[in-house]
């Protein structure tokens, strides 16, 4: 607060109390979805940070924008500024100071005159020569001393940060201050290499004497080398990336900085003992740098920084080696190089990983592995049957109901409505007793009475024992129709468990063998090359369980995309045939036959269209007084789910 008012402003102090919660149903749509198709929970969550969500960019577009901005600094700039700037200085001095003797007849003039002419040819040995030179032009005189000004704080901004712009005015008092600086700083690194006792002391009398040099505000001499290494490798790197000419150059004109040579050769000293102390530094990279935008030797160092700053977020964004968590991403650096917005979105995907794993999502094995959590089986399950509601809807304009499931099966009879029945009205009997009324009283015109209407008598049957045989060969996986099965599985699940709970659901899958198998082993099944498709073995199983609800309607559905190739023998081994032999079409039969004698409604689901699956599921329909559905894979959620409603009415 401030005055009689408030001030409003950014929330920086942890997770923005504010903020919506984290809306994790996408999230685990997603992560299903990955999971289904044969991911690993923890592979499906990191592949969801790398692709984000409809509200915030993912870890893979955070990336780009890294290598983007990457891309830009090298695109943009060249690191020849402090040379061009020197050159730029120099011939206006000797513009000016040739001018000045013109207008000078005498023999001294002609001299100084044959002497410009006689300067080396390189920028760095026409400075150096021109260290003594009285300078007749006050512009001449000016250059020359901004030179050596230039290349005193650019020699020492490529090295501390921040000492460029706190040198702009420098004078020669400045000068003194720095190379006593200088060196302090080398006498101090040597006592720290050396690993004299009294090094703390002496680097608490430093920072007294020159603390306000270093903006990084260092704790102790290694946080001090720590910084100072940094920038050092950088200035080295940024080196790296020029010519060996402009290496030359630089190095030469060094010792004009600040009309000093002892400030060159006390950085010098500074450099070696800072590799020396920080060997794992990289000191030996470089950068191709093509822009039109020249850097001076100082923002050189800094865009290398950048640089090295960027390839460590592109390595924290990749979040690709052991142990990598999305907290190990450096916020500040971040913000930093792509902006505030960059900042949030990767808390936002901190926040999204952190609820996943607070929320339930994923629950650990026996063997230690994740796994997809009940919590998290069920929303995929509300999901998928969602979207079978609305293929059916689609399909047949039905509306909403509350209702769960059909009121029964209507048995033929009728009866006269009482208050409270709610069965369909027996229309037909409804207005044939109206037309019987009237015409006993002999009125004209026919009109329904309450007493004229009946209802349909209805038969209600309370459990179904539903077998769902699901084909889980190779080929499956092949015509990608895995993920379509997985989601019809989760649809049925969903819908029995809670609006036919007293249903009971076993899931089947068939490849060369066939086993029962839980929801969530079903959703995280791999699919695996296997030869066989035991369509024998899988009704056998479907049968056992039929009969283990004697009183329930029977239903068996089953979604296959091949015929028959393997079969069960007495010892219990599979043996897969191609063509199928007439072994394995023989036994197939005999379990549709006895399916058939419970009374099931046997509905195949045929994928694909092969000649010879669609004559052999044509024969398994007629022989079990069941029917075939080929649906499209966009479809097979809504003709399972349609067709057991319509399966447990028998």
């Amino acid at each position: 607060m401030s005055g009689d008012g408030y001030r409003y402003g950014p929330y920086h102090d942890g997770p923005d109390p504010l903020a919506p919660p984290v809306d994790l149903r996408e999230a685990v749509d997603e992560i299903g979805r990955d999971v289904m198709e044969g991911a690993s929970p923890r592979s499906a969550m990191d592949e969801l940070l790398r692709r984000g969500t409809p509200a915030t960019p993912g870890l893979d577009e955070l990336t780009r924008r890294v290598w983007q901005r990457r891309s830009e600094i090298q695109r943009r700039h060249r690191l020849d500024g402090t040379l061009q700037e020197v050159q730029r200085l120099l011939d206006e001095a000797l513009a000016a100071e040739r001018q000045s003797l013109a207008t000078d007849p005498s023999d001294d003039a002609r001299f100084e005159e044959m002497r410009l002419d006689a300067l080396p040819p390189g920028t760095a040995g026409a400075v150096s020569e021109l260290a003594d030179h009285e300078w007749r032009s006050e512009t001449g005189r000016d250059n020359y001393e901004r030179i050596r000004e230039l290349l005193g704080q650019e020699l020492l901004g490529s090295r501390f940060e921040g000492m460029k712009e706190a040198l702009q005015q420098a004078t020669s008092e400045d000068a003194d201050r720095i190379g006593a600086m200088l060196a302090d700083l080398n006498d101090l690194l040597a006592a720290h290499a050396r690993g004299d006792a009294d090094v703390d002391e002496r680097f608490d009398e430093f920072m007294r004497r020159h603390g306000e040099l270093f903006p990084e505000n260092p704790r102790n001499v290694d946080e001090l080398i720590d910084a100072l290494a940094a920038r050092s490798a950088a200035a080295q790197r940024a080196l790296n990336s020029m010519t060996p000419e402009q290496r030359q150059e630089l190095a030469q004109l060094s010792q004009q900085a600040f009309g000093d040579p002892r400030i060159a050769e006390q950085l010098s000293r500074l450099d070696e003992q800072l590799r020396a102390a920080r060997p794992g530094e990289d000191w030996s990279s470089s950068g191709r740098f093509r822009g039109e935008d020249p850097l001076g030797l100082a923002e050189g160092a800094r865009a290398m920084t950048d640089l090295s700053e960027l390839d460590a977020l592109a390595e924290q964004l990749a979040q690709s080696y052991p142990g990598a968590r999305m907290e190990d991403i450096d916020l500040e650096s971040l913000e930093r190089q792509l902006g505030d917005d960059a900042g949030v979105d990767a808390r936002r995907l901190a926040e999204l990983e952190r609820e996943l794993s607070r929320q339930g999502v994923f629950e650990r094995t026996p063997d230690g592995s994740l796994r997809l959590s009940p919590k998290a089986l069920r929303r995929l399950g509300e999901t998928a049957l969602s979207d079978v509601v609305r293929a059916l809807r689609a399909g047949r304009g039905e509306r909403d109901t509350t209702a769960a499931g059909a009121a029964g099966d209507v048995t033929g009879q009728t009866r006269p409505w009482a208050f409270g029945d709610t069965q369909p009205w027996a229309v037909s009997r409804t207005v044939q007793n109206a037309v019987l009324r009237t015409a006993s009283t002999g009125r004209g015109a026919v009109r329904l009475d309450v007493s004229d209407v009946e209802v349909a008598e209805t038969e209600h049957r309370s459990r179904a024992a539903v077998a769902l045989c699901v084909d889980t060969s190779w080929s499956m996986v092949a015509e990608d129709r895995w993920l379509p099965m997985k989601r019809t599985a989760l649809a049925l699940h969903q819908l029995i468990s809670t609006r036919f709970r007293t249903d009971a659901l076993q899931i089947i899958t068939f490849g060369r063998y066939a086993r029962q198998v839980e929801l969530s082993e079903l959703v995280a099944l791999d699919g695996t090359w296997e030869q066989g498709t035991n369509a024998h073995h899988a009704l056998l199983l479907a049968g056992r369980h039929l009969r283990r609800h004697p009183s329930a309607q029977p239903v068996v559905l089953m979604v296959t995309d091949g015929e028959p190739t393997a079969h069960l023998e007495p010892d219990g081994e599979a043996l897969f045939d191609y063509p199928p032999s007439p072994t394995t079409l023989v036994k197939t039969l005999s379990e549709v036959d006895r399916l058939a004698k419970t009374g099931a409604a046997l509905s195949v689901f045929r994928l694909g269209d092969d000649p010879r699956l669609e004559a052999f599921v044509d024969l398994l329909a007629r022989r079990a007084g069941g029917r075939v559905l080929a649906p499209d894979l966009d479809g097979l959620g809504a003709a399972v789910v349609g067709d057991y409603l319509r399966g447990r009415r028998g």
